[in-house]
């Protein structure tokens, strides 16, 4: 067993100009890039083989980033499935001019192992919001493998015929 600490990972970043869209905050997408590569790392320290992002579930942009801002993303594992792992990211904040620190962002990935005869092994929490966040893990689950299905049965009825 893994304990969700041992699949942490960290990524600063300092906002700079190109990060900022006309509203003067950083790009959406440019933080769930961001948040991809380091989620990817805490799915790879449990996995130990390759991964791949499957969904991104969740995310909610609680504060905006602007220049003068740094941001912290943390994230680690806080559910396992056969061949699945469910990556809890945050992202925290700093106005670098005053050194106030906020909650920015929050997201769960879902990553799946390539290698299908490769099972993840169990993860355990051990702070409070580990134990919270993989308490509501089965929940989540449940309620994405419905949205799957509904997404797979939507994806059929999508028309892929050129429109020009």
């Amino acid at each position: 067993m893994a304990k969700c600490k041992e699949t942490l990972a960290i990524t600063n970043h300092r906002v700079i100009s190109e990060d900022i869209n006309e509203h003067e905050t950083v790009y959406g997408g440019r933080i769930l890039e961001i948040l991809d590569g380091t989620a990817s790392t805490s799915a790879a320290r449990l996995a130990r083989t390759q991964t791949v992002t499957a969904a991104i579930d969740d995310v909610n942009f609680i504060a905006p980033f602007t220049l003068h801002d740094s941001f912290c993303v943390e994230s680690y594992v806080t559910g396992v499935g056969t061949h699945s792992i469910e990556v809890f990211a945050k992202v925290v904040g700093e106005h670098l001019l005053t050194g106030e620190r906020f909650l920015g962002m929050t997201a769960f990935f879902t990553f799946v192992i390539l290698d299908k005869s490769v099972e993840p092994e169990p993860i355990i929490p051990e702070s409070n919001e580990e134990k919270m966040l993989c308490k509501g893990y089965e929940q989540r689950r449940k309620r994405k493998k419905s949205a799957l299905n509904d997404r797979l049965s939507f994806n059929q009825q999508l028309s892929i015929d050129l429109p020009y």
